[in-house]
């Protein structure tokens, strides 16, 4: 009888046994990669990264690209960042990881209390830590959901979100998501949800039955990168301040230096109810999320068991992500990163206007502080057919000349690491200007 495992591992990362199989072929062996059609993936020829350094990132045959998506827009300072770095070895110097269920530790208390102080006294008070932005997100939803029944209002149950959202793939934060390939699937499970397409369509809700306002601030990453026009964020807040409920901010991706300030909502000049924030949080080195929130939220879970948030994760206050975190906040006060990125966000601006508007294959530019979508279309303004895929082709191409990014459908997205040079943008957009001609025009 044959037995269940094998006695000798298929594959050891020591020894003679990491010869026998390349990465691509155990990458195509074993992996299932998010977002992917694996069976495009299977057939296709992946890029294997080894190294990186500042703004760039290398591969297994040597060559070095600019990182122009910040892998996955978390990476703010470089990779291999010597601070960063440090940090994380000094946390594990003393232990990387303990439980948070019935104990505590300095790094996150620290940055619990460094992160309520980005905000005005009194407003933002505690702090929920947890895995991702999409966790962020649910932490958010759950809290609001409990907070309305121990208040007496269990039928404020209901959540707005705006088209062409997107706030996460758990099953609460895709509830409130805007795009159909992510969400319609699973929408049998999903938390009730309002769509709304502007601040004045939330006057015609019944605001009496509604849990929370949700919207990711200035901008929608995944929504092809599309800018709010100025003063939205603003009336939501009024209009949730009317209606006697919550006001969620996404601060997934804007958050820590993306739209220019620390988080967008500053430039409204006004608070949310709770804040999600991830990616950023630690210079994009370690997954780490969190939720912000009032004291009012907080003190009505004051009480007895029932009033118990029963909502954690195993690695919830991570000591090793907390430690680089704080690092991170370090970092934005000691280096001045606000104001350096007022210039690279003005320089930004003028590469994408002189380099890439004039090409008949530029349909728009969106930006957004330091982060730029440019939607390519055929001349006339007249979109390329689906099926031929021309975002990912110019991504692809942009290999070629030295540039990583990802688009989201025939939007690609420039949103490089704040420690980039002046050249390496030029050279980004560049890139960006080089693939697009050379697969538009053909």
């Amino acid at each position: 009888m044959p037995a269940l495992f094998p006695s000798e591992p298929v594959f050891s990362p020591f020894g003679e046994a990491s010869q026998k199989a390349s990465t691509v072929e155990l990458d195509r062996g074993f992996l299932w990669h998010p977002f992917t059609q694996m069976q495009d993936w299977c057939a296709s020829d992946p890029l294997v990264l080894v190294e990186g350094l500042g703004a760039s990132l290398r591969d297994e045959q040597g060559r070095w690209y600019l990182d122009g998506n910040s892998s996955i827009w978390t990476n703010l300072h470089g990779h291999r960042n010597a601070r960063l770095d440090a940090a994380l070895q000094r946390q594990l110097g003393r232990f990387a990881h303990a439980s948070f269920l019935g104990f505590t530790h300095q790094p996150a208390a620290a940055l619990a209390a460094a992160l309520c102080a980005l905000w005005p006294p009194g407003t933002l008070e505690r702090v929920f830590f947890s895995d991702n932005g999409s966790t962020a997100i649910e932490v958010a939803l759950k809290m609001a959901v409990q907070f309305w029944q121990l208040d007496g209002k269990p039928h404020r149950r209901t959540f707005v979100a705006f088209g062409g959202a997107y706030h996460g793939d758990t099953l609460g934060a895709a509830s409130l998501g805007g795009v159909a390939a992510f969400t319609d699937r699973f929408a049998d499970w999903q938390f009730p949800v309002e769509r709304v397409q502007s601040a004045e369509a939330l006057e015609n809700l019944p605001a009496e039955s509604i849990a929370g306002v949700v919207i990711e601030p200035l901008v929608q990453g995944a929504n092809q990168i599309r800018v709010w026009p100025p003063g939205l964020l603003a009336q939501v807040r009024a209009w949730c301040d009317r209606a006697g409920t919550f006001l969620i901010a996404d601060e997934v991706l804007t958050g820590f230096g993306r739209t220019g300030t620390m988080f967008a909502c500053e430039q409204e000049g006004l608070v949310p109810d709770f804040v999600a924030v991830a990616k950023g949080l630690t210079g994009g080195y370690m997954p780490l999320a969190a939720t912000l929130t009032t004291g009012r939220v907080f003190n009505a879970f004051l009480g007895g068991p029932e009033r118990t948030f029963y909502y954690g994760h195993s690695y919830c206050g991570h000591a090793l992500a907390c430690a680089v975190a704080l690092e991170n906040l370090a970092i934005f006060r000691e280096e001045r990163v606000l104001e350096r990125l007022q210039g690279q966000i003005l320089l930004l601006a003028g590469l994408l206007d002189t380099r890439l508007r004039p090409s008949p294959f530029v349909y728009e530019i969106r930006q957004c502080g330091f982060v730029a979508g440019i939607e390519v279309r055929q001349p006339g303004g007249i979109p390329f057919a689906a099926g031929l895929r021309m975002g990912a082709k110019v991504c692809l191409a942009a290999r070629e000349f030295g540039l990583l990014t990802r688009p989201v459908l025939d939007t690609l997205v420039l949103m490089l690491p704040y420690c980039v040079t002046d050249a390496e943008m030029e050279a980004a957009v560049g890139a960006l200007a080089a693939a697009i001609e050379a697969c538009c025009l053909h």
